[in-house]
């Protein structure tokens, strides 16, 4: 099972990074698999610590997505680091062992430190289409339109049901990035090679 967080990682001097990653639990353990090449990954291998972020935002992982990476940040007290600041939960890890790959290397983390800071609310169906549009942009590069067309018409109708102020912010942020990479596969479409 692939649980989707936000992650926040330091380079050697501080200096925060956030990003959207999908984590996996195995035998009490936070794995963490970026692909290469990753600040996070850069950072997990210089400082060998993490703060994963649990949140119902999803602003924050559309905006990560679309180069907004400057969100609000609360310094965390067991590891070298900060959490976000409007985060549901957050657990300060500490890289164990790393199992190296290719593409995307994983880092199996012990959990120092885990809190609690505001409750779950429930599931809302737009805040899962903004995380699945915000996948699909993940990987623009790699689907045909016709398929990110499909997927995105079908996503809407549980964003015109559903959504609230920062669901409808997240998407809007997600279909510029979407419109944008439209425009440069038109632009190549014309070319003569």
């Amino acid at each position: 099972m692939i649980y989707e967080t936000v992650v926040v990682t330091h380079d050697r001097d501080g200096n925060p990074n956030v990003a959207p990653l999908g984590i996996r639990e195995q035998d009490g353990m936070i794995v963490l698999a970026p692909f290469r090449p990753s600040v996070t990954l850069q950072n997990l291998a210089v400082t060998g610590e993490a703060v994963v972020n649990m949140t119902d935002d999803v602003a924050v992982i559309a905006g990560c997505l679309t180069g907004r990476k400057d969100w609000p940040l609360v310094p965390v007290e067991h590891v070298r680091g900060a959490r976000l600041a409007q985060a549901l939960a957050h657990v300060e890890c500490r890289v164990e062992r790393v199992e190296e790959d290719e593409k995307r290397p994983r880092f199996f983390c012990r959990r120092v430190h885990e809190q609690t800071h505001a409750p779950f609310k429930g599931f809302n169906r737009a805040q899962a289409a903004v995380l699945e549009l915000a996948i699909l942009v993940s990987r623009l590069h790699m689907l045909p339109m016709e398929k990110i067309d499909r997927e995105i018409e079908y996503l809407k109708i549980a964003l015109e049901k559903t959504a609230g102020e920062r669901e409808r912010l997240g998407w809007s942020w997600l279909m510029e990035r979407v419109e944008a990479h439209r425009r440069a596969t038109h632009a190549g479409e014309g070319s003569i090679a």
